[in-house]
């Protein structure tokens, strides 16, 4: 028992200290799953020993105390937080104790929406006036921020009524989700670089610190957004359903993720929902971190009430996390196709979001020195979608003074010439352009899928090809024969012949595929289709002068003096020639630009049945288009497949035109016909 209230103590006294840096500081130390599970064992151990729980433990309250800076205010009702589930069966476990209060012969349905991992306010309106508004803080006393929270569009200062629609209630407390789009979060870092200062670890972090500014003006500088999900105190009697009541708060004008709420009629339909927001998180534009579970009918959640810090008819399902903590072994450099040196730090493995994660980029030099980051350190790393994972920050609490710092070595670590860093660079590069690990990496970016797309070499068959002094440049897999490939280890006949078959057909591509293949510095798959569609020909291009690459729309001055220097390079120009020696001709570029999709932008979502998205856009392009990622003012068309995202409900709000899969295709042979 003394090892359990040990236990217990230093667990309180953990959650205590990370809820101070969470909430107050806003800057955690430790990713939300290692809090998570530092919570869990007090919850589980406080359940086992009921006779241990006191009216302090982090489990009986919400947050932290507010900021002395701010004034302070009372919530009428406390602003509680969620229980957390990991699984299906803590959802089964989560209908049986509602069951258990209602009734067994009671029918649940329940609403699920996306949980956006932001700050939690609350705002009051009386006789439909924007009042008062504040933080959460410790779930009772929260901190006025009536000022800073007037600068958020998306708060209306005064509520509406629809004709005909509810009337607007003369008290209305609205409990809301502050919080910054992925996109203004990785803009506003990028200016606090740029300005010295230090960038925000998150999305969360940078909408708690801007939201809880003493100078409202420093505020409404920064891109913040809400949404309402919930009430505290009304002076007119509820809605009769959960949904009711948010699509009342939309008719008053305040913003709800409607269009991402379900209602759901089992626990199983539940799951799947949450499970289906899990595969799309990454196609938010805002981080969500998990799923809200909620009972749908309000005197069902009347009658279940709440714990002592949490409602008994709502619970929050986590995601699998994109964060978690490890430590580093050891740090290396690696060389990259341009020659950059790129630190990266190999990592005790750990699992984040299915996926075993055993090393991490760290970007470069000044970013180490930023961070503080070294050998033996313990960190929070990061995997959020497709990007690389890496190093968020070090949790300098758990240094022992073991820790070692790392400095880029002043020579290549692969053909020991000594490196340089040019005006204006961050990065560290080997000059060598014949540095065997820059051959390897040119000439797997070569024959990757959006390059020459060669099917059958890998990274693997092309080391080995290198080491068997078969190719060293890219004009040397056109010479490959049958026999080369089959003096290979572990290479079949069958294998050595479909690969011979890969590098025929890729003969056949276009001029945008070429020029992108050759690995031009910042001439990514977009800037070569841009310069394809301007210069018609390779020849009209390696002919132009700097001006005249500068002058076309997109192309900055980096980006065309990179151009010119390729081209300029006898080496480069020979490959060059000798590549189309090899039989390489290019299908045309693009068709008259008097097709009606002349200068029209698309936008995809969603997953098409009958091509891949890369093959739409490719037609879109060529047939005089352009092809946007994110919607806009400027996106003319929204393509929806099946499953689309969030794209979806931001194009209808800004009124643009959505086409189906069956729209599109016919707009496609409208196209062929009148061409």
């Amino acid at each position: 028992m003394d090892d359990v209230v040990k236990e217990i103590a230093n667990l309180r006294d953990k959650i205590r200290y990370h809820n101070r840096r969470y909430y107050l500081l806003d800057d955690p130390e430790i990713p939300d799953a290692e809090y998570d599970r530092l919570f869990q064992r007090l919850l589980e151990l406080e359940q086992k020993y009921p006779e241990l729980v006191t009216p302090d433990s982090p489990t009986q309250r919400v947050g932290a105390e507010p900021k002395k800076a701010f004034a302070e205010v009372r919530h009428r009702q406390p602003m509680l937080s969620l229980e957390n589930c990991f699984g299906l069966q803590d959802l089964r476990d989560f209908e049986t104790r509602a069951m258990r209060l209602l009734g067994n012969n009671i029918i649940i349905d329940y609403t699920v929406e996306p949980k956006i991992d932001g700050l939690a306010v609350e705002l009051v309106y009386e006789k439909g006036s924007l009042t008062v508004a504040s933080t959460r803080g410790d779930g009772y006393v929260g901190e006025d921020v009536t000022q800073n929270i007037k600068t958020i569009l998306d708060v209306p200062i005064t509520l509406t009524q629809k004709r005909g629609g509810n009337p607007v209630p003369d008290l209305l407390e609205v409990r809301g989700e502050v919080y910054m789009e992925n996109e203004a979060f990785l803009a506003l870092n990028r200016d606090r670089k740029k300005n010295g200062l230090v960038p925000f670890a998150n999305p969360r972090n940078a909408a708690a610190g801007s939201l809880r500014q003493l100078d409202p003006r420093v505020t409404a500088k920064r891109p913040l957004n809400m949404f309402s999900y919930g009430i505290g105190e009304i002076s007119t009697s509820l809605p009769a359903t959960y949904f009711e009541l948010m699509v009342c708060l939309q008719e008053w004008g305040l913003r709800v993720n409607r269009a991402h709420i379900r209602i759901c009629q089992s626990i199983d339909e539940t799951m799947q929902y949450c499970q289906y927001l899990e595969e799309k998180r990454s196609e938010f534009p805002y981080e969500i971190d998990g799923a809200v579970i909620k009972v749908n009918r309000m005197d069902l959640q009347a009658r279940l009430g709440e714990k002592a810090r949490s409602p008994r008819w709502a619970i929050a399902y986590k995601f699998a996390p994109v964060q978690e903590i490890t430590k580093i072994t050891k740090i290396d450099v690696q060389v990259g196709r341009t020659g950059a040196l790129t630190p990266v730090a190999h990592l005790e493995p750990v699992e984040i979001g299915g996926v075993l994660v055993k090393r991490a980029t760290l970007h470069n030099q000044e970013e180490i020195t930023r961070k503080d980051i070294r050998e033996l350190d313990t960190v929070i790393v990061q995997r959020a979608g497709d990007v690389i994972p890496e190093v968020v920050k070090v949790v300098k609490s758990k240094r022992t003074g073991r820790e070692k710092k790392f400095v880029i070595p002043d020579r290549c670590p692969v053909c020991n010439t000594p490196v340089e860093k040019r005006e204006g660079e961050v990065v560290i590069r080997c000059p060598n352009t014949k540095c065997p690990a820059q051959v390897r990496e040119s000439l797997k970016h070569f024959v990757s899928k959006g390059a020459m797309d060669i099917d059958g070499l890998g990274d693997k068959v092309i080391t080995k090809m290198i080491e068997k002094g078969l190719i060293q440049e890219e004009a040397d897999i056109y010479a490959l024969t049958l026999e080369d490939l089959k003096t290979l280890d572990k290479i079949e006949e069958k294998s050595a012949n479909n690969i011979i078959m890969a590098i025929e057909n890729s003969k056949q591509t276009t001029l945008a595929k070429f020029i992108y293949a050759l690995g031009i510095r910042h001439v990514g798959e977009h800037v070569a289709r841009i310069i394809a569609d301007h210069f018609g020909t390779l020849e009209r291009l390696q002919n132009s002068s700097l001006e005249e690459i500068m002058s076309v729309k997109g192309i900055g001055e980096e980006t065309a003096k990179s151009i010119v220097a390729y081209f300029e390079n006898e080496s480069n120009l020979r490959n060059v020639r000798r590549l189309l020696e090899s039989g390489i001709r290019f299908e045309g570029t693009s068709l008259p630009p008097s097709s009606s999709i002349a200068g029209k932008t698309f936008v995809f979502t969603g997953s098409l049945a009958s091509m891949r998205r890369s093959e739409a856009q490719d037609i879109i392009l060529k047939r005089g288009g352009k092809v946007g990622s994110q919607i806009s003012p400027n996106t003319d068309y929204l393509v929806m497949g099946k499953s689309p995202g969030s794209k979806l409900d931001k194009a209808k709000s800004m009124g643009i035109s959505v086409l189906t899969e069956d729209d599109f295709l016919q707009l496609l042979g409208e196209l062929v016909n009148n061409e």
